[in-house]
């Protein structure tokens, strides 16, 4: 049984701290793939067009094998669903042992996602840990373990770990902040999606 891991989001853009994480799972399992998957119609908020965000995923996953986008997204109608994103892929590659990698924040509003007490138990769940503003590994364990226990209370299981990632502060949010300053984000992100990001004017009053 191969073991594949899904990493969705909106991916707004792709930074270093998410290539970062794809890359410990991939190692840290190990992982046969991580497949990425950026969410068409995110549920919560609005983000660039589907088509930069998918273009800027594919620029900085290029020279990694393992390293796969997913457009499974397009043929959704409406809002993006997690549990349908796992649904589908799994028809498309049977026989799968299912990850799925996901940031503590992200992770601890999982009880309230859409069918999320199913989904918990459809795969096993890969935490990028929360250590700034002085968070301590202790301290997001106890998220997770309320998590468990939210989903226990419903008779619902899951299985997860953390990540052993090294501290990087960066977030998509404060690269859009510093585009719309008109400061730089060089070393970010790789520098391909950087000059994606200047020449398409992204993130700046003036986006397409």
């Amino acid at each position: 049984m191969q073991q594949l891991a899904i990493f969705g989001g909106t991916f707004d853009p792709i930074h270093w701290g998410h290539l970062l994480v794809a890359e410990t799972a991939l190692h840290q399992v190990p992982l046969e793939q991580v497949i990425w998957v950026p969410s068409l119609n995110p549920p919560h908020k609005q983000a660039a067009l589907f088509e930069h965000r998918v273009a800027m995923l594919k620029l900085a996953t290029e020279n990694n094998p393992a390293f796969k986008v997913s457009l499974i997204e397009i043929k959704r109608f409406g809002i993006s669903y997690a549990i349908n994103t796992l649904i589908d892929l799994s028809a498309l590659h049977p026989n799968t042992h299912w990850y799925w990698i996901i940031g503590l924040d992200a992770f601890q509003t999982l009880p309230r996602w859409y069918r999320g007490h199913e989904l918990a138990q459809m795969c096993d769940w890969l935490i990028a840990p929360r250590l700034l503003g002085g968070e301590t590994i202790a301290q997001s364990e106890l998220i997770c373990k309320q998590v468990e226990k939210k989903l226990r209370e419903q008779s619902f299981s899951i299985n997860w770990q953390f990540l052993d990632i090294p501290l990087v502060g960066i977030s998509s949010s404060q690269i859009r902040k510093l585009c719309r300053e008109r400061r730089s984000i060089r070393y970010l992100l790789t520098e391909p999606v950087r000059s994606y990001i200047a020449e398409h004017n992204l993130y700046t009053n003036n986006s397409e």
